[in-house]
């Protein structure tokens, strides 16, 4: 399979490392990183060891074939941006699959892609970007992938095929929109306390204020997604993100990182995305639209 990985941070490059292991993978990210990795290959270290020369590509615009899967791993706030530029290499047959954080990709993609075209995805895998050509995988997790209408194509049962032979634990869902509720339900709980208190996440359990400060968000998250036909508990949803906490309570989230490098955040497509839907719905989101606007300012 032809495939093209467009944001090759962190998560982008981990999964273009396995996948190249039997794929044909071209990894199009900044600079400084496809030049290390053109020079050196790509280095993958902690949870998973490997070392692959694969293709790196600083443009889309230097990628002379149409890919057979074309997935996007950029920041949400990039993705008209990505999507935009990528259109230069889809074709009919290429399908594009949203791998991202936050609850507006689809949406954005949809303005210039058919959605026939798009499918979705969430994974548990923690990545680190350590330092250009080297990223760190520092847990282990799972990805689900789906059709927007929830059919169990050939397209996605071939990919999700793919991702498995390629050590990429996936299974496949048919509601995949639920799976991205539940992912940005539990990110919206851990990331921006995390990085408003500059702390790993396991301190949000430690912590008893913080703590039902995280219960609160996964209220209102839970109430918000539900108005979109999610159908969740909310103390199922708060016993998750717990579990999520318990199991990364070294980690530091992506928010807390981009905060640490300077680098814009993601809050609006979450947390900001919440709030939205929810005054929309006349659904109480105060926890949600107090740390949306602390962490705008910084980000």
């Amino acid at each position: 399979m032809n495939i093209v990985i467009f944001g090759a941070g962190a998560i982008g490059s981990l999964f273009g490392g396995l996948l190249s292991k039997i794929h044909n993978i071209v990894l199009i990210g900044k600079f400084s990183h496809v030049e290390a990795i053109q020079k050196n290959g790509l280095k993958i270290i902690g949870k998973t060891q490997l070392n692959v020369k694969t293709h790196a590509e600083k443009r889309v615009n230097n990628v002379d074939f149409s890919p057979d899967l074309l997935i996007l791993t950029v920041k949400s706030y990039d993705t008209e941006s990505a999507i935009k530029q990528a259109r230069k290499i889809i074709d009919d047959d290429t399908v594009v699959l949203s791998l991202q954080n936050g609850l507006d990709n689809i949406e954005t993609m949809k303005k210039y892609v058919d959605c026939k075209k798009i499918i979705a995805g969430v994974t548990t895998h923690g990545a680190f970007f350590s330092k250009p050509g080297i990223v760190e995988h520092t847990g282990m997790g799972d990805t689900i992938l789906g059709e927007l209408d929830g059919k169990k194509t050939m397209r996605i049962k071939n990919i999700v095929t793919a991702f498995n032979q390629s050590d990429i634990s996936t299974s496949l869902s048919e509601e995949i929109t639920k799976e991205i509720w539940i992912k940005a339900i539990v990110n919206s709980s851990i990331n921006p306390l995390t990085a408003f208190f500059q702390c790993k996440n396991g301190y949000l359990w430690d912590n008893p204020i913080l703590k039902s400060i995280v219960k609160e968000v996964c209220n209102e998250a839970t109430a918000v997604a539900n108005t979109q036909g999610a159908d969740l508990s909310g103390q199922k949803m708060f016993d998750k993100t717990v579990d999520v906490i318990k199991k990364t309570s070294g980690n530091y989230s992506s928010m807390l990182q981009s905060l640490k490098r300077g680098k814009k955040t993601e809050i609006a497509s979450i947390n900001g995305k919440i709030v939205d839907i929810g005054k929309m719905h006349d659904v109480d989101t105060l926890i949600n639209e107090t740390l949306t606007r602390l962490i705008k300012p910084i980000c």
